[in-house]
């Protein structure tokens, strides 16, 4: 797993501002895929060759100032407890304030790596006063910094680096199919946990929230090894108002990012929330294999021979985006189908790790070109003249053509869609990109 570094510090001392210099562009992606919603509470970045995950705690500032320190608190008690570098951000233009005090109190007591960043610091020559007042908070490495105008950031990364490799441990993997189970609090993510382990391995509950970190289980079936990682739930955003819910978030990404196979869980007898669909953005667009389970089958009632037919067209209409992904109905309390969801991973990993012969490729798509060419722009006419298949985990493929830049989004998914038709590919997401041909 990526290192995660973490920007804590009181309200509008410049956290976000921050950030978004040091992630650049990359904060504002946009996806053509319709339903994909989720918030950006973290980004990937690099620096000299690390690569680690920047986490913004800015949206955590509550509307009541009254609970201001109760929730600062909390916010900097989760972010330390979950980083591995913490950037403590302070104001030099305002100077010390006695909630720098509390959180760096906090920080302190947690013994985890902080850089103190006095940020608002365009020019330290004629600043250099604003700075000193702040070594009284008692950290190790102090440094000056403009977020806005990117003053000394170079500096500060370079040491976030060098923290990193100081203090990181690389994190070893146990051997096995790496399942996360996801879904929103309540939809018997760790009651799947048990009934696949055989045993109380997550405390069940019918209270919200009860698994805050990800717990990873051991299994075997068949003869084959599974890691089931269960994760806390992901809370609607009207909810994320406790930083430990905020966090949840978190760890439930970077479970994502771990995983060979995302098993979702929706509750059956609530359906499809507005949540549900922004845990399916998080799976989709960090382009791992899915499967939707369908949990609590047993509490449905007057069901019928089409419910399950009906139900499976509903949740494909409301999510285009995943209209690869299998869907399983499950009662994870009595174990109905609970073992077909580890028959699913496995296929479906299987197909993440497909490789089509560009032999084979090339045919599927000739046809698929003969029966809808791509169209054409102000007289140019895009010619499509090979394509081959560049990588798995996910299947990536490329098509060299004359003129990508006039290829529509449109053109693409039907592109994709052809290759599933022929090869099958469930439960995972595909790549197919449009590039120049070079002569």
């Amino acid at each position: 797993m990526k290192p995660i570094v973490a920007i804590v510090g009181r309200p509008n001392v410049g956290k976000s501002t921050l950030f978004n210099k040091l992630v650049g562009d990359r904060v504002a992606i946009v996806d053509d895929q319709p339903g994909v919603t989720r918030d950006r509470l973290y980004r990937e970045t690099e620096w000299a060759g690390k690569e680690f995950v920047l986490v913004d705690t800015g949206g955590l500032e509550p509307r009541n100032n009254d609970f201001m320190m109760t929730k600062i608190k909390q916010q900097a008690e989760v972010a330390m407890n979950e980083a591995d570098v913490i950037l403590f951000v302070v104001d030099g233009k305002n100077g010390l304030n006695p909630l720098d005090e509390e959180v760096a109190y906090l920080l302190r007591k947690k013994k985890k790596p902080v850089i103190l960043c006095v940020n608002k610091i365009d020019n330290f020559q004629a600043q250099q006063d604003d700075v000193y007042d702040f070594w009284g908070l008692g950290f190790e490495h102090l440094i000056p910094i403009s977020g806005e105008h990117k003053v000394n950031l170079g500096d500060m990364l370079d040491l976030v680096v060098d923290i990193i490799d100081q203090t990181v441990e690389e994190y070893e993997e146990e051997e096995g199919l790496k399942l996360a189970i996801i879904g929103r609090p309540n939809a018997g993510k760790s009651s799947l946990v048990n009934r696949l382990s055989g045993e109380e391995r997550t405390i069940v509950s019918n209270i919200a929230g009860t698994t805050r970190d990800a717990i990873d289980t051991a299994i075997e079936f068949d003869g084959n090894r599974y890691i089931l990682i269960d994760t806390a739930g992901i809370r609607r955003k009207s909810k994320v108002e406790e930083s430990l819910e905020y966090y949840s978030v978190l760890r439930a990404i970077k479970t994502i990012k771990r995983a060979d196979v995302c098993i979702w869980m929706i509750d059956g007898s609530e359906g499809l929330t507005e949540q549900d669909k922004r845990i399916a953005g998080i799976a989709y667009e960090e382009k791992k294999p899915i499967i939707i389970v369908i949990n609590k089958w047993d509490t449905i009632p007057d069901k019928k021979n089409d419910t399950m037919k009906k139900m499976r067209e509903e949740l494909y209409a409301e999510l285009p985006f995943l209209s690869y992904a299998p869907i399983e109905f499950v009662s994870a309390l009595t174990g109905q189908r609970t073992t077909k969801l580890l028959e699913h991973a496995e296929a479906v990993f299987a197909e993440y790790n497909k490789r089509i012969s560009t032999g084979l490729l090339n045919t599927v798509i000739s046809d698929a070109i003969i029966m809808n060419n791509p169209p054409t722009r102000k007289g140019r006419v895009v010619k499509i003249n090979y394509a081959t298949q560049i990588s798995t985990a996910p299947p990536r493929f490329v098509l060299f053509c004359n003129y990508p830049e006039l290829v529509h989004f449109s053109y693409g998914r039907y592109i994709e869609n052809k290759l599933r038709e022929s090869f099958g590919f469930e439960g995972t997401p595909i790549d197919v990109i449009f590039e120049h041909k070079n002569s």
